[in-house]
């Protein structure tokens, strides 16, 4: 259950940085960065796709944390440079 939690969490956190990423025209961090979500997004399929409600609710709850995170390092990012 924490694993299903902390990929939600990795993928919607990395799609909010890369925003920030892609907004900043930083080409590198893009490519790094949706690489990464790629990567994650292949590993959540298997497990959210055949997974239980339950599953489906702690990938979710990850999912929104992550993005909520990835606004607040966005926003950092965009305060420090």
């Amino acid at each position: 259950m924490t694993q299903l939690f902390i990929t939600g969490f990795l993928q919607v956190f990395f799609v909010a940085i890369n925003t920030y990423f892609i907004t900043q025209r930083n080409y590198i961090g893009v490519l790094v960065v949706s690489f990464l979500i790629s990567f994650i997004w292949s590993f959540n399929v298997k497990k959210v796709a055949f997974g239980s409600i339950s599953d489906r609710l702690i990938y979710s709850l990850g999912a929104s944390i992550g993005g909520l995170s990835g606004l607040l390092i966005g926003v950092w990012l965009g305060d420090v440079t």
